[in-house]
């Protein structure tokens, strides 16, 4: 489970990370797979309006938050 855990934390961070280069600039790599946070939920969310880098920092974060949380739960 602590596994399954730090893959859905690393696959946030990715995504948060990516989101965030692909709003200053284009992302070719993986585009679909990485921005699908940044190009599918934050338009339909309208809180997240204008507030698009701030919200893949913090899905970074927070994907970074649950793969060290995953390591201490040893």
């Amino acid at each position: 489970m602590r596994k399954a855990i730090q893959l859905v934390g690393l696959i946030l961070a990715l995504q948060g990370i990516s989101g965030a280069i692909d709003h200053v600039a284009a992302q070719p790599i993986f585009g679909f797979l990485l921005n699908f946070f940044n190009r599918v939920i934050i338009p339909r969310v309208d809180a997240l309006a204008g507030y698009e880098l701030f919200a893949n920092l913090s899905l970074a974060a927070l994907g970074v938050v649950l793969i060290l949380a995953a390591e201490r739960a040893r």
